[in-house]
Order: structure tokens, then sequence, then C-alpha cells
């Protein structure tokens, strides 16, 4: 069955919600959906109490160290964590509290070309039960390829169903934004999730463009309930006005 998952995003070391495809290194072209006055341990706190569970917390560039860090004490193993993560800090953000770490742009050269041998050493440090791929992506052609760098740089990675099947050797889940609707709440990527649904062989959560609680129905009904979905700027949590967090807590409990 299909499940809410939470989330908390970081920017400049507050909890914000942005569109996904205007995050770039000089902020220019940021565009800011929500930004909390509260603390990342206030959201987690919430969720544990909710018992919600496999949510994430993203680091978006700098400054966020600290607030991901209590937002891991405060829910300890009921919060993955992702941004920045490579082989020398994996295992010291599982030893903070998080129980998976996700890694995205370190297993990619500058250029996007994947490198494998980097999967493999990561493996070595963390264990396959503890990581998650973030495989996000953006729409080429009939397809989609991996972006990198908060999803700026696109890589040389296909989206399809060899690619899943072969990395799912290697992680615990996916995790898996679709660039072009992040943050828009203008609907979501209904293709690409039944994509997921049909293709995806270990557990898989998507993100991006949920504009109803009715979304949670549809990605049940176009994966056959074998992805998960995550609800950012559409819900009141996050000063949305489409999706109330109740009602996701609600779903799960149903479920």
């Amino acid at each position: 069955m299909t499940q809410f998952r939470p989330c908390i995003d970081l920017h400049a070391g507050k909890v914000k919600q942005i569109v996904g495809g205007t995050l770039s290194d000089d902020g220019a072209s940021l565009q800011t959906n929500f930004e909390s006055d509260r603390p990342a341990g206030y959201y987690a706190n919430l969720y544990r109490k909710d018992a919600l569970t496999g949510g994430h917390v993203i680091k978006l560039g700098p400054d966020n160290d600290a607030p991901a860090r209590e937002a891991l004490a405060v829910y300890p193993r009921g919060l993955q964590i992702g941004g920045g993560i490579h082989r020398e800090n994996a295992a010291s953000w599982l030893e903070a509290g998080a129980s998976h770490v996700i890694v995205t742009s370190w297993l990619f050269d500058a250029d996007g070309h994947f490198r494998p041998e980097r999967l493999d050493a990561l493996l070595g440090e963390v264990g396959k039960e503890r990581l998650v791929l973030d495989l996000s992506c953006r729409a080429q052609g009939e397809g989609w390829m991996v972006a990198m760098n908060r999803w700026q740089t696109p890589t040389d990675l296909l989206l399809d169903a060899e690619t899943l099947r072969e990395l799912a050797h290697s992680c615990d889940e996916f995790l898996i934004h679709a660039a072009d609707v992040e943050g828009k709440c203008e609907g979501i990527d209904a293709r690409l999730v039944e994509f997921l649904g049909q293709h995806a062989p270990i557990p898989v959560t998507y993100a991006g463009g949920v504009q109803a609680l009715d979304d949670l129905q549809t990605v049940q009904d176009l994966s056959g309930g074998k992805v998960d979905l995550t609800i950012g700027s559409a819900l009141d949590l996050f000063g949305g006005n489409k999706v109330r967090y109740t009602d996701c807590v609600a779903w799960n409990r149903e479920c």
C-alpha cells in the first residue's frame, strides 16, 4: 500500500519548501514557497509522535548540518539523511541517528559520469541495508535522466528498467524527485509513478507536484501500491492549502 512519507527540507539552516528546479549555487533564481520559523526538531518530533516512518531530511546546500543533526537526535532511526553524503561522512550521519544515508551527486564525477566504484566504496562503509539511492530525474525525450548537484546537472545515467534492476542490488530503497514538477503543486508525473510501480524491485518514494490528498490514491492506483509519496509545498504543515497533514497521517493509519 502507498504510504505518506514526511520530509524536512533544509536550506541555509532553515526548514523550507522551494521550487526544485530553481535551486542553484548563486541563489539568484531561487523560488521559495515556504520558510518556517520553527526548528527542524519541531517537525522531527511531530513525525515521531505520529509514528511516521521512512521520512527524510534533505540538506540543500551549506549551513544545514546543525539543524539536520537536531532532527536526527529528536527522532533517532526515524529519518533518512541526504545532501552532501559521501564515503567519508556517511557513517557519521548514521551515528548521529539517521536510519539511512541518501546519496546522489557523489556517485558521479564532475562531468556527470556514473562511477560504480564509488557506490562499491560506499557500500563497504555503510552496507546495503542503510543506503538509499536518490535517482531524482528530469524528463528527456520519452524517458528520464538522473540529475545531480541539486537537480541542476544532468548525468549520463538513464532512469530505465535496467538501471533500477542493477542498482537495487546495492541499496535498500530509491528516492526519486521529479525535478521538473518539484515544488510546483501542479500535478505529479503520472507516467513516472506508473513506470516506477512496474519496474522498481525495491521500495521507492516519489516526490514532486502533489496538489491534492487524492494524489495518494492516484499513486496507489498507478503503482499498484508499490510507490510511497512525499508531500511538501502542498501540505498545510509547510504553508500549503491543498493537503492537510492530519489527513495524511489518517491515510497511513487506515492503510
